[in-house]
Parts: C-alpha cells; structure tokens; sequence
C-alpha cells in the first residue's frame, strides 16, 4: 500500500475531480484527502476505502493494488496439454456485458491458435474465452479432446439427449463416441479484423 497516496491522486484526477469534490462524496474534508495523498495519513479505514473506489468508479483491488497484470493470451494447439496446464496460469475473469447469453460463472482463459495451428471457428489471431469444463452446460462452441487432437466443435443434444458434434461448414454431425471429451466452453470468441 505504500503507492496507495499517488494511486488516490492519479484515480481523482482521470475522474476529472477535484479533492473538495472527492471529499464530499467519500464524507472526509479536502485536507484528509490531501493527506491521503501526500502520504501523511497511510491507515484508511474499510468503509472510507469502499466509498473512495465507488467515488473513483474503480474496483477496490485497482485502488489498492494498483492496475492489474493484464493476461496474455494462451497458444492453443491442436495436440494436448490444454495450454492452461502447460504453465502455472491464472484465468481471468470475464465481465458478463462481454459474453452476452452465456451462463458462465467461473475463470477462463484468453487463448488464441498457436503459430501455424488451424483450428474450426478460431482463425490465425482471433481470440477466445475457453471456461474449462468437462460437462455440457448448453449449446455451443466447446474445446473437445478427440484421443490426443484438440478441436473447436458446435456441440448439442439430439432428441434423445446424446450429445452431437458437428464442424465448421459442415452439415453433418458426428455423435458422442468413447473417443471423445469435452475439455472447455468458449464462452467469448473475438475475431481479428484487419485494418
């Protein structure tokens, strides 16, 4: 927390405040707020901390913690491990205003194909929110495990409740075989547009 006087400063100003104006909404004078600042003051209390964020219109963890390591995305290629096992990578989570229609409530992972990797529904540069999972929430793209080989399948239920597995640009549908398991739900798919 020692960066926490200069994090207040820099957030009031992006926020286009000044401190009687921050200080009126947090419930403090201007002059906590300028020893907040300067460093003068380094213990603030949990609920002066809650209205500062909200204040600030910024995460608690922003505030204290200063902007968040931004993730990189994952290669994905088309032979096991799942890129998330190969290294010790800690998924992300999403806003829900970015995956629309999705009911997702746990981490994911930015991934995007590895070089020369070519992969049904992810082109070269296009960027994917992969949830790992082993079961079938709802219909959808999946990441799939067919033996050793990953892919990006359409995946839903037939009639009979068996789950189907189609590819790009193909009308037919391949159904469950032994072979086959389900390894993670992309829950956003982002497409990369030249300029």
């Amino acid at each position: 927390m020692d960066a926490l006087g200069p994090r207040i400063k820099s957030l009031r100003q992006a926020a286009g405040l000044n401190k009687a104006a921050l200080a009126r909404q947090v419930g403090v004078s201007d002059v906590t707020i300028s020893y907040w600042e300067s460093g003068t003051i380094k213990q603030i209390g949990h609920e002066r901390l809650v209205a500062l964020s909200q204040a600030l219109n910024c995460p608690l963890s922003h505030l204290l913690e200063g902007e968040p390591n931004r993730p990189s995305p994952l290669y994905l290629r088309s032979r096991l491990p799942l890129p998330w096992q190969e290294a010790a990578h800690k998924g992300v989570d999403l806003p829900l205003e970015l995956i629309p229609g999705q009911r997702w409530d746990g981490d994911c992972h930015l991934v995007t194909p590895g070089p020369d990797e070519q992969f049904d529904f992810l082109r070269t540069l296009d960027l994917a929110a992969i949830a790992p999972t082993d079961i079938f929430r709802q219909p959808g793209l999946y990441l799939v495990a067919e033996h050793d080989s990953l892919g990006i399948r359409r995946v839903a239920q037939d009639q009979n409740g068996q789950l189907t597995f189609q590819r790009q640009g193909q009308a037919d549908v391949t159904p469950y075989h032994s072979g086959m398991r389900l390894k993670g739900k992309v829950v956003g798919l982002w497409r990369h547009e030249a300029i």
